[in-house]
């Protein structure tokens, strides 16, 4: 059977950035990850799905 699950992922970081929509942006567009195949299932495609940022401020993070 073929189908499409989404698995969501908890990720903290630190940054230089001072703005937290560009580290994010940053890791949507450069960072590398692997989900591998298991016994029973064969992973054919994967995919960051892109955040809209434009909600968060420019501020500093805390």
């Amino acid at each position: 059977m073929k189908d499409t699950i989404f698995l969501f992922f908890k990720v903290v970081i630190q940054t230089s950035h001072t703005a937290i929509r560009d580290a994010v942006k940053e890791l949507e567009t450069e960072a590398t990850y692997f989900i591998g195949n298991t016994k029973n299932v064969q992973v054919l495609e994967t995919e960051i799905i892109k955040l809209n940022t434009d909600h968060l401020g420019d501020g500093e993070l805390n």
